[in-house]
């Protein structure tokens, strides 16, 4: 119930955007080694990656609160985002030292797991963000100049949380700004701004097919993942220019993605309420296939189709009641022995999770 007894009204919009972005995720690992040998698989990669973890981002954002935290705020970055990297970053850990290929090393994460601790980056300083007058534009210039020190790496994932960080605020003012409820309820002029969405889409991978050669020689790949500095890329001084086009472009496609989004209930509706374990648990399933040559062995067009329809199928499993029930523990975990005073909302799955995604039917015990 939302304040004053009202009933919360659900946004398909929103969990039909999160399933979709997520598995765009699953899609994206799971062609990245076909792109080696094939300019359709690099294509699709540079198109999803142009705007997939952006419009991640920006989801986030949107369902977070500027507002000092309070003390159950606090337990839910500790349940949620610590708790769970922890958790998985020793796992991995330990697969890697099994294969004699890693480090004890917890303060640098794991494949996906850098987005749990930029979520928890965000959630720290959008409070202070939020007293600023210009907050948007401070936050485009740190991820713009933050490109220039080469000191600020991997370490906490500090690089690529101030890469993304435009992106998670523009998300919170695209609330204060009520834009997304504009479209939401708008009942004309949806075939114009759908076909310009698609035409968007239509001519990115017509440019990033005709100069394939282009990115490949470039590495666009890694600019596009906010992480390295401009040293590492081989970039010079006008580095942040091409930072900041990248950021335009990620946020116009953001919105053409947003656009195309089914607005109603889909079939995918209620997997967008699983996301966190597609995200977290995804990687699992496809490390043996990245790790080994099968993948680059087999990049023509149908095994490339083959791994995407595959990909979504895991998303959908991975997104499942069962899965996220088995799981649960992993993802979710509930360490009432952890707090001097647990928390009731510590009891069963979370209602919503790091992302914002709230879900239906789940039950609290309250204390009478």
């Amino acid at each position: 119930m939302a304040a004053g007894g009202r009933p919360r009204v659900r946004v398909p919009l929103w969990d039909n955007a999160r399933f979709i972005a997520v598995t765009l995720v699953v899609v994206g690992h799971g062609i990245q080694r076909q792109m080696a040998e094939s300019d359709v698989a690099l294509v699709i990669y540079l198109a999803i990656y142009t705007f997939h973890m952006p419009a991640f981002a920006i989801i986030s954002g949107y369902f977070s609160k500027s507002a000092p935290p309070g003390e159950r705020q606090m337990v839910k970055v500790i349940t949620d985002i610590l708790l769970p990297y922890f958790i998985m970053e020793t796992i991995w850990t330990v697969v890697k030292l099994l294969q004699g290929t890693g480090e004890v090393n917890p303060t640098t994460p794991s494949w996906t797991l850098w987005f749990l601790l930029a979520l928890g980056i965000f959630r720290l300083i959008l409070p202070y963000l939020a007293l600023l007058k210009w907050p948007l534009l401070l936050a485009i210039a740190v991820s713009v100049g933050v490109g220039y020190f080469a000191n600020v790496d991997n370490t906490l994932s500090l690089s690529r949380a101030f890469g993304i960080l435009p992106f998670f605020v523009l998300g919170w003012r695209l609330r204060e700004w009520g834009l997304v409820d504009r479209w939401r309820f708008a009942t004309t002029s949806l075939w114009w701004a759908r076909s310009v969405a698609i035409a968007l889409f239509a001519a990115l991978i017509t440019v990033l097919a005709v100069y394939a050669d282009l990115w490949r020689a470039i590495d666009l790949r890694f600019w596009l993942f906010y992480d390295e500095s401009y040293s590492d890329l081989g970039g010079q001084w006008w580095s942040g220019f091409v930072r900041l086009a990248l950021i335009a472009l990620a946020v116009l496609f953001s919105a053409a993605f947003f656009v195309l989004v089914p607005r109603s209930t889909t079939a995918i509706t209620k997997l967008g309420q699983g996301t966190m374990y597609v995200y977290l648990l995804h990687s699992f399933v496809l490390y043996p296939l990245r790790e080994s040559t099968f993948l680059r062995d087999h990049s023509s067009v149908p095994w490339i189709i083959a791994t995407i329809v595959g990909c979504v199928l895991l998303s959908v499993v991975l997104a499942s009641k069962p899965v996220r029930r088995v799981f649960r523990p992993l993802v979710e975990p509930r360490p009432t022995w952890l707090f001097r005073s647990p928390p009731s909302h510590l009891s069963g799955e979370s209602r919503i999770d790091p992302t914002g995604s709230r879900r239906d039917g789940v039950q609290r015990h309250r204390p009478e």
